[in-house]
């Protein structure tokens, strides 16, 4: 199922006779053992041998290391170096600060700094709104972690953490101009992380919490929503929950059914399932059924400790049903899974609902094949990049933050993210929307500027 992709792509440089016959050898090499040429260049020709530089796209590390050996072992080839590409764009990191005013005498630096700038420090401290105005406040988001949830890496630390969080960063920029730093916290205790945030929020218009681990990152949100008047918004749960919340709604519209009358079974019931079962819940689904690694989530179930599964098993599955993953999936009209690789396939898609829409988003190995998916399932999104139908949070959050820095808004509710969630739905018009694109490009232009609009409506109607 996996296919060499961009983020294993190397450039492997190697020295070869200068036959005519070379760039054929090498090429043809590559492709044998299933690597994925994207470039060819000669860097140097000279009467007994050329260099060049060959790019493909690999499956993995080990992937790499078959492709540099099936080159190695051709007559008179030497690999010189190989290069990871990915690593290449992390050297120095991501992210720089850049000034927005020139410094170019000394009359600029007395404005920009002493003594100028003291006058603008006795205006916020008379009025402390003024910081949104008068300071980065207005345009810059916190990305704060502790490195407990990565990706689906695990418990990594802060350390490790870094790169996803400049990533992020360079999201928010990319796509909505937002100003964001990574703030990763080397602590993985409740009380430290909520007070940590609480120092530093003057700075920021917005929290952006990443990659915490359930059942903490619950915790965490709601307090610092209590305490804070800027939003604070946790990606792994509001974002995963808007962009499915989109996509369903326009795979909805393809196989002409209406949520009220659908069964939806959601596998995972972490961060992002738990976000996205209370935000579908706001759409009155006809039920929904929860499973987790104990399978399915019902009030008279054993070991329900944790808050938040009892509050699922609550408000969801009317009927009390009770059994494994593959029992919930039979009649239901959509999948929702958030959880782990290779847990069904053909054959239990086959149970459920006619024109049943499957969405495997565990990343990079969902939940079901989606080729598997297909023989049956109407529409099938997965997380991936290289699938039809991608549910990724990048559509999502640079708009959601923008509209909030927009509106001054000093908190986020469930009514803006649903806003976000038909705004994203809406970029797909008539003309385009089918079976293999219900969600927009995360590259669409029209995105980010429509779900800020969208939550910078909804937080400005919640002012009243």
């Amino acid at each position: 199922m996996p296919v060499p992709g961009p983020g294993y792509s190397i450039t492997v440089r190697v020295e070869a006779p200068p036959s005519a016959s070379a760039a054929g050898d090498l090429t043809s090499s590559i492709g044998k053992v299933g690597g994925v040429i994207t470039a060819f260049d000669v860097v140097e020709s000279h009467s007994d041998r050329v260099v060049v530089d060959i790019t493909c796209n690999t499956l993995s590390g080990d992937h790499a290391t078959v492709i540099t050996d099936a080159l190695s072992v051709l007559p008179g080839v030497k690999v010189r170096k190989i290069s990871d590409r990915t690593f290449l764009m992390h050297l120095g990191g991501k992210l720089e600060i850049s000034s927005k005013v020139a410094l170019r005498n000394r009359d600029d630096l007395s404005r920009a700094y002493t003594p100028g700038v003291a006058r603008v420090c006795q205006a916020i401290a008379a009025n402390p709104e003024d910081a949104r105005r008068l300071t980065i406040k207005r345009n810059t988001v916190a990305v704060v972690t502790d490195g407990s949830a990565v990706l689906g890496l695990g418990n990594l630390g802060p350390a490790a953490a870094l790169p996803v969080m400049e990533g992020k960063a360079v999201l928010f920029k990319k796509f909505a101009g937002v100003d964001a730093w990574p703030i990763c916290l080397d602590t993985q205790d409740t009380e430290e992380i909520i007070r940590t945030v609480e120092l530093i929020a003057p700075v920021y218009g917005g929290i952006n919490l990443e990659d915490i681990a359930a059942p903490r990152c619950f915790e965490i949100e709601a307090r610092l929503r209590e305490k804070l008047d800027i939003p604070v918004f946790h990606d792994d749960q509001h974002g995963t929950a808007i962009v499915v919340l989109a996509a369903l709604r326009n795979a909805l519209r393809v196989v002409g059914k209406n949520i009220e009358d659908c069964r939806i079974a959601v596998c995972g019931v972490g961060a992002a399932g738990s976000a996205i079962i209370r935000l579908l819940l706001k759409q009155k689904p006809g039920d929904i059924i929860a499973v987790d690694i104990d399978g399915i989530v019902h009030t008279e179930r054993e070991g329900l400790v944790d808050e938040n599964l009892r509050w699922i098993a609550e408000n969801t599955n009317a009927h009390k049903m009770s059994g494994t993953l593959h029992e919930a999936l039979v009649g239901a009209d959509v999948f929702i899974g958030v959880s782990a690789p290779n847990l069904f396939g053909a054959e239990q898609v086959a149970t459920m609902a006619e024109n049943a829409i499957v969405f495997a988003l565990a990343n990079p190995d969902p939940e079901i094949d989606p080729l598997e998916a297909q023989k049956h399932a109407a529409v099938v999104a997965t997380g991936r990049s290289d699938y039809p139908n991608q549910i990724n949070n990048v559509l999502a959050f640079p708009g959601v933050f923008r509209g909030l820095l927009d509106a001054h808004a000093h908190t986020i509710t469930d009514d803006m993210l649903v806003a976000a969630a038909h705004a994203i739905a809406d970029v797909v018009d008539g003309d385009r929307l089918n079976a293999s694109f219900i969600v927009p490009s995360v590259f669409d232009n029209a995105v980010a500027p429509a779900v800020a609009e969208a939550v910078r409506a909804a937080a400005v109607q919640a002012k009243g």
